[in-house]
């Protein structure tokens, strides 16, 4: 193959590659807009197809059912949110301020009208389809454990925290967090001001720290 050739080949390669990604963008914007107005069982792949603007053919090129669409979409969703939240600093021994900042952080989050919809969404689809729920947990809860859980090592190791398991300690603290969701989930309640969850939050952070209590001189 000649230079120019290759060369072109690479420009052709680039140019299609653009261009899936911004038929993918396309086709996922859609999924998000379809599945949050109609839910996962009324959603159809022809009304995707039309609010995405591409055919049913281009659709099924990229995913082969509903149930893979709406679970590339969780992942999609949930992963860009855990970036978003579970932002820790290991070098920052306030674990407290640390702690209620990122609690904050998840509960605005959380009681989005669209985080709460997707919560639903799952709920009501994991049984038939465990698929859906791993996806949910392992882009989204299971990350923040688990990085929540490595700022907790360095804490440990840096002598400001005793903590025997990270990990169940991330859960523990979370769920605290997660405890006035229900309600709303469940339509009982409206979702708290940003008053009521700074409180909220500042509650699970001292029964946090009475569990785990810093350590005297850090």
């Amino acid at each position: 193959m000649s230079l120019e050739a290759s060369n072109m080949s690479r420009v052709d390669d680039g140019l299609r590659s653009r261009d899936d990604g911004a038929k993918y963008r396309q086709i996922m914007d859609g999924a998000r807009s379809v599945f949050l107005k109609d839910g996962f069982d009324a959603a159809s792949m022809n009304e995707i197809a039309r609010v995405a603007g591409v055919s049913k053919g281009t659709l099924y090129v990229y995913f082969d059912s509903k149930e893979a669409l709406f679970e590339a979409l969780i992942r999609e969703e949930k992963r860009e949110q855990a970036e978003q939240t579970c932002r820790f600093d290991h070098s920052n021994r306030d674990v407290e301020t640390t702690l209620r900042n990122f609690g904050e952080r998840l509960l605005d989050r959380m009681f989005r009208p669209a985080s709460i919809a997707h919560v639903r969404i799952v709920a009501s689809v994991a049984a038939k389809f465990p698929s859906i729920g791993r996806a949910f947990y392992e882009a989204g809860p299971k990350i923040g454990y688990q990085r929540m859980a490595d700022y907790f090592d360095a804490q440990v190791e840096a002598g400001v925290i005793s903590i025997d398991d990270s990990f169940q300690a991330a859960r523990f603290f979370c769920d605290m967090c997660k405890s006035n969701f229900l309600p709303v989930l469940l339509c009982v309640e409206e979702a708290p001001s940003p008053e009521v969850i700074a409180a909220h939050v500042k509650a699970a952070v001292r029964v946090f720290l009475r569990a785990y209590p810093l350590l005297k001189g850090a």
